[in-house]
């Protein structure tokens, strides 16, 4: 039997050339985990949400998650025991910084209780959302193991990220 895979996108969902896309796309067996509303995120649906899919998914499912979809994983892993088996988590941003864009509700203050599944933390120097020693602060809290990618922007398409191989090589680590 193989693992599930959830694909949880952040703000906006991942757009056809994004690597969690391109990642689903390769692999049938990956499912989205797909949200009320992409523009004005609400963390109690989102974590409802984000809580059935991976009950539905039959065994303890990887989630791989970017952006706020890391967010609302911790605060679903707060809420109470979960089958996760693991989690790649990249480009947390920072909701609680009084600059970020009001686009979302409930999200802050993110959970900084020790994550009861591996999981790696992925951040990069120069992501607009975030400092990369808050991200790295939110893997410490989290027992997360820390990946520095460098200056890669916010892991996404527009900072020319497709396909990912570091990715598929921290999410293969996961699914051992």
């Amino acid at each position: 039997m193989t693992t599930p895979v959830l694909i949880v996108p952040g703000w906006g969902d991942s757009g056809p050339q994004h690597w969690q896309s391109l990642w689903e796309q390769a692999n049938p067996g990956f499912r989205r985990v797909v949200q009320q509303d992409w523009q004005y995120p609400i963390r109690a649906e989102w974590v409802e949400t984000l809580t059935r899919e991976v009950r539905a998914a039959g065994r303890p499912a990887v989630v791989v998650a970017h952006s706020l979809g890391c967010i609302a994983v911790a605060h679903c892993a707060s809420a109470g025991a979960l089958p996760i088996r693991g989690a790649l988590l990249v480009a947390p941003p920072d909701v609680e910084d009084p600059d970020f864009p009001p686009l979302s509700e409930g999200f802050a203050p993110v959970p900084r209780a020790r994550l009861a599944f591996p999981s790696i933390v992925v951040a990069s120097r120069n992501d607009p959302f975030t400092e990369i020693e808050r991200a790295r602060s939110l893997a410490d809290a989290w027992g997360s193991r820390f990946v520095d990618a460098g200056n890669s922007g916010h892991l996404n398409s527009d900072a020319g990220f497709g396909p990912w191989p570091l990715g598929e090589t921290l999410l293969a680590e996961l699914l051992r």
